[in-house]
């Protein structure tokens, strides 16, 4: 739906962990808020695990939602697998996504994404993970 926000997951290919590379996860971050991949969408949040991220994302009116990620895992496959000098797939094909009902709380659906690496248990701060954003930082 137009205007409407969507908390998206997914996985990449065998949950390989591409991104415990430093430059491929530098690489793959740069498209998740790179205007020309978004076009009209805006992404709101997100984190880059090793192996799976999550967006918070509001479409705009041009795409779909599955227009936009397939927009936007494309391109940062392209570029992680260009980091890691490889070819084929990074992402598996299917994601997650569960639309936000307008009484939900944007800022605490952001909290959750970005705290996701504190829950694995890879970092005690969230400042000290290298692969996140939110609008409101």
């Amino acid at each position: 739906m137009p205007h409407h926000v969507y908390l998206v997951t997914f996985a990449t290919k065998d949950r390989t962990p591409f991104f415990h590379d430093f430059p491929a996860g530098c690489a793959a971050a740069r498209c998740f808020e790179d205007r020309v991949v978004l076009d009209d969408a805006r992404m709101l949040a997100w984190v880059l695990m090793p192996d799976h991220a999550h967006w918070l994302i509001k479409l705009g009116e041009k795409r779909d939602l599955g227009m936009t990620v397939n927009r936007i895992k494309s391109a940062s496959a392209r570029m992680a697998n260009r980091a890691l000098k490889r070819q084929g797939p990074l992402w598996d094909r299917a994601f997650h996504d569960h639309a936000l009902r307008a009484d939900e709380d944007l800022r605490q659906a952001a909290r959750y994404v970005v705290a996701n690496p504190m829950r694995a248990g890879l970092v005690r701060r969230v400042g000290d993970y290298p692969f996140w954003n939110a609008i409101w930082v």
